[in-house]
């Protein structure tokens, strides 16, 4: 692989139905999908995956949140995946993201912000191999 950032498209995103429109706008902005999966974190999966914030006073919220419903979990791979994904998604807050970005379009606010995005390359595989085994990836 060459290049990689992680996203998920969060639970209020996809229960919206906007799974289809924001893989598209991926694919359109020339990133190859390696690995995709549709499922849905368990309370203990969502806590291990954000235990970088578990001090953070939103962690219990956020944890409810992403093992409320579905996501769909996939690896990225493009020159420089991390930097232009970001650039993708826009701000965290969707009513301060760039006109166009995901987050903008598809976001409702600060937590059901539509997708996740790995915010470093070293991110990117630490997350990707929570979700991927290796054999899953093409």
């Amino acid at each position: 692989m060459k290049n990689i950032t992680f996203t998920m498209i969060k639970p209020y995103a996809v229960e919206c139905g906007n799974i289809g429109t924001i893989l598209d706008i991926i694919i359109t902005h020339n990133f190859k999908i390696r690995a995709m999966k549709y499922t849905r974190l368990s309370r203990s999966q969502a806590e291990k995956f954000y235990s970088v914030h578990k001090d953070r006073p939103f962690f219990n919220d956020l944890v409810e949140f992403m093992s409320s419903g579905p996501i769909v979990a996939a690896i990225l791979e493009k020159e420089n995946a991390v930097n232009d994904y970001r650039e993708l998604i826009g701000s965290t807050d969707p009513a301060q993201a760039a006109e166009g970005t995901i987050r903008k379009l598809y976001g409702y606010s600060v937590q059901k912000n539509a997708v996740h995005g790995s915010d470093s390359d070293e991110n990117a595989i630490i997350e990707s191999n929570f979700f991927f085994p290796t054999f899953e990836r093409y």
